[in-house]
């Protein structure tokens, strides 16, 4: 059985990820890319479906881990009763081929080790044809060849490589993994030592571009390291997260594949990498963004592959187990529904590009102007919404209010940067989605924004009123509907994403879920621009906790078993992590600096 998803680490080379376990043990690995199969599935079924275990023989008494430094080289510390080892993992920055480089460095005393790889291609489903090839070990079928390489003495047991040695304080024993098509020749071998030396450096180097320098740096670094780790490099797209069908509910039906990269979360990437100094892989993420919502503006998706592809066919991998009993899909049905608030976003993503320094005068304007001709004819319909649910569509008020954000961006864009466009007629647009929004999308009795015309249904998606700059936070609606999320969307301090419950079938699937850590970085942020700053504080510090030992966020925690849930890592926890620590910084600085001046 899978560990706790908070028991897991990501290692990553910038086109794919792993997923390491507290145990030592690689669970979750797709090659060449996110979205490719998996060599290693024991996250979602067993280890049956291929994993990689390094690990003290017995004894264990304690395990620690961290990053080194700002890094995504990963160590793991093994106390036995034997000594003490350590494990190094690491993926070196993409070259030829992905490869995985396991270093076991004795500390103290001489402790038996035991390694056990079991690969199987195409999600756990096929095991392959091993052999020996010069200094390798060579797994091979179809289009699928691994190649291992360590000093270290193997053997073949029961479909799987075993080895069994020892490692005394000082010695090091390296082992490198490598995938490349089977049709090729070998892969050249590497120096495992150096390429650890490389490949701390590339990170470090990296992350010294950071410009964010508030109160909580390390969790922001971290964040971003994270997001680079999800960046496929070739294409600059991010993918919301490595996994796939990992639950939003132990036991339940809510488990998606998020290995793919989601325009929704190109305004926040795009602010988030702006601002904290990441001008290059900002401009990456925005040519991506243009190069897959080319073409015709009533064929926009609301995902696509790392590379822009548009065919993301759902399926259910039904020889795995999956995690906690749930289905397995492969793929995101999602990728064919009609969410209306994916214009709002991209128009706002390219607007802030301009505005933080991207090229302005580019044939993206071009673009958006035939985006804001479908919003025209189209933001009276209804749609699936933010939260793609699967109940049919509805008029909800969050995909009304992006349409408002689209008009808003547009009219903005001519006015800060002379473009041209028909800004009268976009004008009215907006004044008209604002007032339909304020008379249908709101409850003067119960005094809150709602989740679709005429509901009494909440939606904390409606955060976003004062972030995209709606309406201010301290607008009697906004602090009605805030009020209205604290009431009915928390439980223990975290926000739900919208209400459930047994009478609705507006998600189409049965309730119940994790509260959704995004929606409460957004409460925090709301705070802070309330002025509520200790409370903005406290909820900020909350989530904060919820990281795992190495920093590490999923998309939800479910409060009862105080678990994370939902895929991880997670770009759409990480990104608004690092909004709020800038948002919680800037309103702190200047509440301070009101006070310094009232001393004065």
């Amino acid at each position: 059985m899978a560990l706790p998803i908070e028991d897991y680490a990501i290692i990553a080379d910038t086109q794919t990820a792993a997923l390491v376990g507290r145990d030592g043990s690689i669970d979750w690995l797709c090659v060449p890319r996110f979205d490719s199969a998996a060599i290693f599935a024991a996250m979602l079924g067993s280890e049956e479906n291929g994993r990689w275990v390094l690990a003290p023989e017995g004894g264990v008494v304690t395990v620690s881990r961290r990053y080194r430094d700002d890094t995504l080289v990963l160590e793991t510390l093994f106390e036995t009763e034997d000594g003490a080892v350590r494990l190094i993992d690491f993926m070196p920055p993409r070259a030829e081929a992905p490869q995985i480089v396991r270093i076991v460095e004795g500390v103290r005393g001489r402790v038996p080790m035991t390694m056990d790889l079991r690969l199987r291609f195409d999600y756990g489903k096929v095991v392959p044809w091993v052999y020996r090839e010069q200094d390798a070990l060579v797994a091979v079928a179809g289009p699928d060849a691994v190649w291992l390489r360590t000093p270290a003495t193997t053997r073949g047991e029961n479909l799987s490589t075993r080895a069994d040695f020892t490692v005394e304080a000082g010695e090091r024993v390296p082992f490198v993994l490598t995938w490349r098509p089977s049709h090729l020749p070998p892969p050249e071998p590497i120096d495992p030592v150096e390429e650890l030396g490389v490949t701390a450096g590339y990170w470090r180097g990296w992350v010294s571009a950071c410009t964010y320098e508030g109160e909580w740096r390390d969790a922001v670094v971290r964040s971003l390291l994270t997001l680079k780790a999800l960046t496929y490099a070739p294409t600059g797209g991010i993918v919301a997260a490595a996994t796939t069908s990992l639950p939003e509910k132990l036991g339940g039906v809510r488990n998606w594949d998020y290995r793919f990269c989601w325009l929704r979360d190109a305004t926040i990437t795009l602010q988030s990498l702006l601002y904290s100094g990441f001008q290059s892989e900002a401009t990456a993420w925005r040519k991506w963004l243009l190069r897959a919502i080319a073409g015709n503006p009533a064929e926009l998706q609301i995902m696509y592959g790392v590379a822009g592809e548009r065919r993301l066919d759902e399926y259910i991998a039904t020889w795995l187990t999956g995690y906690d009993g749930n289905p397995v899909r492969i793929g995101n049905a999602a990728a064919e529904q009609f969410q209306l608030d994916v214009y709002g976003e991209v128009m706002d993503a390219l607007h802030q590009g301009r505005r933080a320094g991207l090229k302005a005068d580019d044939p993206a304007w071009g673009l958006q102007v035939k985006l804001m001709e479908f919003v025209e004819r189209h933001w009276r319909d209804p749609d699936e919404g933010i939260w793609e649910v699967r109940g049919g569509p509805k008029q909800f008020v969050h995909s009304k209010l992006m349409a408002w954000v689209a008009a808003d961006r547009a009219v903005k864009a001519t006015e800060e940067f002379d473009l041209d466009g028909p800004v009268q007629r976009w004008t009215e647009l907006r004044e008209a989605i604002r007032a339909e929004i304020l008379q249908q999308g709101y409850d003067p009795k119960r005094r809150t924004f709602t989740q679709y015309y005429g509901s009494e249904e909440l939606d904390a998606a409606m955060l976003m009123v004062p972030l995209v700059g709606f309406l201010p936070a301290t607008d009697e609606r906004v602090v009605g509907t805030v009020a209205a999320i604290e009431e009915h969307l928390m439980e223990d301090g975290f926000v739900q994403r919208y209400t459930q419950h047994e009478d609705t079938d507006v998600d189409g699937l049965p309730p119940g879920e994790g509260a959704f850590l995004a929606c409460t970085f957004w409460l925090a942020d709301n705070y802070a621009l309330m002025g509520r700053h200790e409370e903005a504080r406290e909820t900020f510090e909350r989530l904060l906790a919820l990281r795992n030992d190495v920093g590490l966020l999923s998309e939800e925690y479910d409060t009862q078993e105080k678990r994370l849930v939902g895929n991880f890592p997670q770009a759409f926890s990480h990104v608004p992590l690092i909004d709020t620590a800038r948002t919680l910084s800037s309103a702190l600085a200047a509440t301070e600096a009101r006070a310094s001046e009232g001393l004065a």
